[in-house]
């Protein structure tokens, strides 16, 4: 492996052929080195390279081998998959009110969702739009998660809509707009909330992705797309209010989607379970939340369906 390489977490499960809560089970116990490029975790290929020459001697399939979907973990290890920066701050507080620790996978609304169905994520955070019932969350849930019992929790709600340049030179007003012509556009991530949005809307409006001009450029989070907004790599993105502000480019908004928390019900999460709900209705977590702007915590901790 060359030095000058380095690996995301997901990428190293699949060169190892275990599941990612393996690697960050080993990067919490010091085993595996990371560093952060923003809020994404990569290792660097010389430490993934001598972790596996130390282990090629005298060890254990066991250590290595993929754990059953079903089997309970030792660890107090928990992996919260999602990417915005409220889950950042539940997760210290998870950490201060509990023995938890807390790993965060920066994995996209339906990528996460299905990590949970296989056993590899135990707080997922959604914002997935169905145009067929205008609901967010439940109709994807109900699909995937078959055969599991579940609660579903308002995390925040907050504004999605389009990410335009400074003065919007272009007038965007609305989803329709995305038919002017020669109009390029800068994507997310299959599986991300935003790219599910853009795709039903774009069902739900008769418009062709094949008629988008750069509907196949992708970037990885919100952050990203403004940013290539802002540095007229494109002329539109989709994406949160948030990201907007904080790279200093115009938005317009046009739907509130609720961002929501799903986790399994079982004997084994029914504390932690019990301590997102107390976390999520708290004065403190709220006030928080309240502060950074552009979040409506009016639903927050609220139960949005629960499986009995």
């Amino acid at each position: 492996m060359s030095k000058e390489l380095s690996y995301t977490i997901e990428e190293v499960s699949q060169l190892l052929k275990v599941s990612k809560l393996t690697i960050y089970d080993l990067v919490k116990k010091g085993e595996l080195p990371v560093f952060r490029v923003g809020r994404q975790m990569r290792m660097d290929a010389k430490d993934l390279e001598m972790y596996i020459n130390n282990h090629k001697s005298h060890t254990s399939p066991v250590s290595v081998a993929e754990p059953h979907r079903n089997e309970v973990k030792n660890s107090l290890n928990l992996v919260i998959s999602g990417q915005d920066m409220v889950l950042d701050i539940l997760g210290q507080h998870i950490e201060k009110d509990s023995s938890y620790k807390t790993l965060r996978s920066n994995t996209g609304s339906l990528s996460g969702l299905i990590s949970m169905y296989n056993g590899d994520s135990d707080i997922v955070s959604l914002h997935m739009f169905d145009g067929d019932t205008g609901e967010y969350n439940l109709p994807y849930i109900k699909k995937i998660l078959v055969g599991y019992p579940y609660i579903l929790l308002n995390l925040v709600s907050r504004k999605a809509g389009l990410y335009v340049k400074k003065g919007n030179p272009l007038d965007l007003t609305g989803w329709t707009d995305l038919k002017q012509k020669d109009l390029a556009i800068i994507n997310r991530e299959r599986g991300s909330g935003a790219r599910i949005l853009l795709d039903e809307q774009l069902r739900i409006h008769g418009i062709s992705s094949k008629n988008l001009k750069g509907y196949e450029n992708e970037e990885t989070n919100h952050l990203s797309v403004a940013s290539a907004v802002s540095a007229g790599i494109a002329d539109v993105g989709v994406g949160i209010e948030k990201a907007a502000k904080i790279v200093g480019i115009d938005f317009v908004p046009l739907i509130t989607e609720r961002y929501d928390l799903v986790i399994l019900k079982s004997p084994k999460n029914e504390q932690l379970i019990n301590i997102v709900k107390r976390i999520l209705t708290s004065n403190p977590f709220q006030t928080e939340i309240n502060a950074l702007g552009d979040y409506d915590i009016s639903q927050t901790g609220s139960i949005i369906y629960e499986t009995f």
